[in-house]
């Protein structure tokens, strides 16, 4: 039987609209402030080969179903959220062990590598998931397409940790309505929104009015 949760309607009664934080938002500031604000501020996009593997994995688990997968009871595309927090999203998938534990499961399309970001993501899902079902959710897994390997995540103290603060900084930023300038670093090639972004010819422009005062 799939799991639906009440609806978070208390979330609008301790926060504002404008306060409440999307899960997605996390991955995008941990990895870059500046690709965050891009995306959930000035509200631009543009797909790449990644990305656009990203969507089509993606539409594989955003089906809200139930299944049953070696005895364990997975759901697909379950709503999270957290009146504590200020959160809400939704999970690829939630696998249920035999104990009744749950175990969030996120989708990468890339090859299996350690990536902080993800793994603040995945432990805000577990936080979410703690407070909606009144469970202790220790671990959780993301898997990697490219590579058909999961990489598992504990959520210990200094993850949790470092996740609050990245929802504080989130908010924040968001709340500011400011985007930040770009970093132009090793991070910058790879990223969607690297045209839109413009890190090189920014990075240049300062450097020549640096130079020029």
């Amino acid at each position: 039987m799939r799991i639906e949760p009440d609806h978070p309607t208390d979330l609008l009664e301790v926060w504002d609209e404008a306060e409440i934080v999307p899960i997605s938002a996390l991955e995008h500031y941990a990895y870059c402030p500046r690709q965050c604000a891009l995306i959930h501020i000035e509200q631009v996009y543009e797909e790449n080969v990644y990305t656009l593997r990203g969507v089509a994995l993606h539409e594989r688990v955003d089906q809200a179903v139930s299944a049953w997968d070696e005895g364990l009871r997975l759901e697909y595309a379950l709503p999270l959220w957290s009146v504590r927090l200020g959160l809400i999203g939704r999970a690829d998938v939630v696998g249920f062990l035999p104990d009744g534990a749950p175990y969030p499961i996120e989708y990468k399309s890339g090859k299996r590598k350690v990536k902080y970001h993800d793994d603040v993501q995945l432990c805000a899902q577990a936080m979410c998931l703690e407070e909606m079902l009144g469970v202790a959710v220790p671990r959780g897994a993301i898997y990697y397409h490219a590579s058909r390997r999961r990489r598992e995540v504990t959520f210990d103290a200094s993850l949790r940790q470092l996740t609050e603060q990245i929802i504080a900084q989130t908010r924040r930023m968001l709340l500011s309505g400011r985007t930040p300038p770009p970093v132009n670093d090793a991070r910058c090639p790879d990223c969607s929104l690297i045209r839109l972004c413009m890190p090189d010819v920014i990075a240049r422009l300062q450097s020549e009015q640096e130079a020029g005062e």
